[in-house]
């Protein structure tokens, strides 16, 4: 269990806070092989000859596109825990048009905002072969915003916890930092963007393109010792997480980290720090040395960039050295300070 990616303006949970849910979570029968836990992206059960690999998680803020940013981000963390998203839950929760003390009635625009959101998730979970099973769907007068929370699944006969990096091992990622941001920069605050030309504005929308990483797992769950989904805080939490599941030192150098032009120029522009924003669409995992050159050739084969980025060595307490600078603790969302003064 990671904190809690709620893409709301109050962010995710400190460690210590979330330390308090995770006391609280109940006895774990023999069968749960990963458990609720700090950087864990997807808990693990045993099936017998099968493992079942399960994710939550919840999309409240972006504006655009939820319900494509909801599929992905459930389904990148069962892929990143070495399976292939099979099924897929949707609880869908909109506002109610009726005012305070009024029992929610919905309206033409919240029922728009329910055919937009699910056909973007039938769109993008068909795209993916994942069957949507179940779920919930609800008017609700206090909210001002559609919350669209989605759980996956999937079967696998290895799974690949965050929490398997070994010293030694060389830290590998896809695609590069702030992809989920770009496309969200390029939609929410297009108005905002005004010394950015119009093509790139629209190739960075394109960037919901490339959120889902489950070709990017697959690749690498043949050479993986472990797999993470950098999410909100970006590659800079990601890195945070996985050093802290793992209990080793990650070392990086910030020069390393891929970051794509359309990126870097709308981060810029809004004066966001791209390895502290969403991070959607990139892949992390640990490789040992040995395996480093053939996984990246392996990604190279199907049309995925990546890079290596780091290294990882043993530490009395888990940490990212980036740019020879020990950090231990998450950073706070870098687009929420946008959304904040909106």
């Amino acid at each position: 269990m990671s904190p809690v990616d709620s893409h709301s303006m109050g962010g995710k949970l400190d460690p210590e806070a979330l330390a308090a849910v995770l006391d609280r979570t109940g006895g774990l029968d023999e069968d749960v092989l990963v458990g609720p836990a700090y950087g864990e992206d997807a808990a693990v059960i045993d099936l017998g000859d099968e493992r079942l690999v399960v994710s939550s998680d919840p999309i409240s803020l972006a504006a655009e596109r939820i319900g494509t940013l909801g599929v992905h981000v459930a389904c990148n963390d069962v892929a990143v825990g070495g399976a292939d998203p099979e099924y897929l839950t949707a609880v869908l929760l909109v506002p109610s048009e009726a005012g305070d003390g009024v029992a929610p009635t919905g309206g033409e625009g919240s029922d728009d905002s329910i055919e937009t959101i699910m056909a973007d998730v039938e769109r993008e979970a068909s795209a993916l072969d994942v069957s949507i099973v179940g779920g919930h769907t609800e008017y609700v007068d206090q909210l001002d915003r559609p919350l669209l929370s989605m759980t996956a699944m999937g079967r696998t006969d290895r799974a690949i916890p965050t929490g398997g990096a070994e010293p030694g091992d060389r830290l590998v990622l896809t695609k590069g930092a702030g992809i989920e941001a770009t496309a969200i920069l390029a939609t929410d605050f297009r108005e905002d963007l005004e010394g950015v030309s119009a093509g790139t504005l629209d190739r960075a929308a394109e960037f919901f393109e490339d959120l889902s990483v489950v070709p990017d797992a697959r690749v690498l769950r043949e050479y993986a010792t472990a797999m993470h989904d950098p999410t909100e805080g970006g590659v800079f939490d990601g890195l945070i997480e996985l050093a802290a599941a793992s209990e080793v030192e990650l070392v990086v150098e910030s020069a390393t980290i891929p970051i794509r032009e359309e990126t870097a120029r709308l981060c810029t522009a809004m004066d966001v720090d791209p390895l502290h924003a969403f991070g959607s669409g990139a892949a992390l995992a640990t490789v040992r040395e040995e395996d480093v050159a053939d996984a990246l050739a392996a990604l190279a084969d199907v049309g995925i960039e990546a890079a290596e980025i780091g290294t990882v060595r043993a530490a009395d307490e888990p940490a990212l050295v980036l740019d020879g600078e020990r950090h231990t603790d998450p950073a706070r969302e870098a687009l929420y300070a946008l959304w904040d003064d909106t």
